[in-house]
């Protein structure tokens, strides 16, 4: 017999997108809130007081104290960069070159995959993140090991063996044929098995020809249900790099456009110098940015329009680059996303980065039927956040006017130590 939990404490609820609506009109803190849990789901949300009342037989675990958010969801990760996060002193085209390539190339190994991948996952769920969506290597056995290590965690991710046939180096490319046919050996493999999603994953125009991008339009033309993800407009360099390899494009977008890598299941991860008709067809086919800030911060990339591409309405999530980006914390990744809106003349809300980093990332990946909100019916995937968890805050948190001030010096200042728990499917986490 399954036993019913219930958590008591200040909940994070969300009734619309606060990056579209006035977000006083569809977020809130319930301060004496409480949610129950049962096989692994929420199955009722409300005030502390009345729940206990309706479920006197639950478990209580008492949250006081501490905010009750859904599990962060990262949208645009690279596993394999584990080891070499925080690298010194390289834009995109010459940090891949240095850094990255060199530390993929041991991916062909199925146990330093399996370590990797065991490591990132821990690391990430310490921090927070029940989700991920990560790029692996081109060797389908690090996209097993990811696969793997996620499904022994319960853990709802997404992922997809990255794939170049060109401008890499010789024991990272494959063929657009054997793209094809390893992704969809892959796909076939774990695709919707438990928790897992698969995405095709072309690196980004530079390392797939033509040949390449048309295969795998192909391969998601036969398998529309899996999505898409890939790399658009990161720096103005690798931009002009695009329009010299592809003379024919009208844009950076249409190099994948062109070859049926276009859709609303379609995932671009940074997406920071779009073009008008860039823009344009991104809102018209519905397609998601994944804003990734202390990337571009840490690479030199450049700001991304937040403000200006929510009011198209299009799809946005939020992710750490793991390892583009300098740190695993969705919490830093949030306190980087303020900081590069404020530069653009923004002021995001609190509730605006908690959603970007829950409820924003799982629609961009197509899971908010799952996860990514409290809300009934939706697996209790939960981070529990101490809103004191070092003197610093605690001492800011307390001289807060309202639950939106106590909250925002932990998106601004915390790191793992505010990750009080963590719940994946209905189960705490060990962080």
């Amino acid at each position: 017999m399954n036993t019913d939990i219930l958590l008591t404490g200040a909940t994070f609820e969300a009734s619309g997108n606060p990056m579209t609506s006035h977000w006083q009109d569809v977020v809130r803190i319930n301060t004496d809130g409480a949610l129950l849990i049962r096989d692994g789901r929420i199955v009722a949300l409300g005030d502390a007081p009345v729940l206990k009342r309706s479920y006197p037989q639950a478990k209580v675990t008492d949250y006081s104290g501490k905010l009750i958010c859904p599990g962060f969801v990262d949208a645009h990760a690279h596993y394999p960069q584990t080891a070499m996060i925080a690298s010194w002193g390289k834009q995109l085209i010459d940090w891949l070159n240095s850094y990255t390539f060199p530390e993929e190339m041991r991916f062909g190994d199925p146990s330093f995959a399996k370590e990797t991948a065991e490591s990132y996952l821990d690391l990430v769920c310490a921090h927070g993140t029940t989700t991920v969506c990560s790029y692996t290597t081109i060797h389908p056995c690090s996209t097993d090991a990811f696969f793997a290590a996620a499904q022994s965690r319960r853990m709802a991710v997404v992922a997809g063996k990255t794939c170049m046939d060109r401008n890499a180096p010789d024991g990272l490319c494959d063929t657009a044929l054997s793209a094809y046919d390893d992704s969809k050996a892959l796909l076939e493999r774990w695709h919707g098995r438990d928790r897992l999603r698969y995405a095709i994953t072309p690196r980004f125009s530079p390392t797939s020809t033509p040949e390449q991008l048309s295969a795998l339009g192909a391969l998601w033309a036969e398998y529309p249900d899996c999505l898409m993800q890939t790399h658009l407009s990161e720096q103005l360099p690798e931009i002009r790099w695009v329009a010299d390899l592809f003379p024919d494009a009208r844009d950076y977008l249409d190099t994948y456009e062109a070859h049926g890598l276009l859709g609303a299941r379609a995932v671009f991860g940074h997406a920071i110098h779009l073009t008008g008709r860039e823009r344009d067809r991104i809102a018209e086919t519905g397609a998601a940015l994944v804003h990734c800030p202390t990337s571009n911060t840490f690479i030199g990339s450049g700001l991304m329009d937040v403000a200006g591409l929510a009011a198209r309405s299009i799809s946005l999530g939020l992710a750490t680059d793991t390892g583009g980006g300098s740190s695993f914390s969705m919490l830093r990744t949030m306190a980087a996303a303020y900081e590069i809106a404020q530069l653009r003349g923004t002021a995001l809300h609190a509730s605006q980065l908690l959603w970007l980093a829950t409820a924003g990332s799982a629609a961009s990946l197509h899971l908010g039927h799952e996860i990514g909100l409290l809300q009934p019916g939706l697996v209790a995937d939960l981070t529990i956040l101490d809103l004191s968890s070092t003197p610093a805050i605690a001492q800011r948190s307390a001289r807060a006017n309202d639950i939106w001030e106590a909250v925002f010096p932990t998106i601004m200042m915390g790191d793992d130590r505010a990750v009080a728990d963590v719940w994946i499917a209905g189960q705490p986490v060990r962080t």
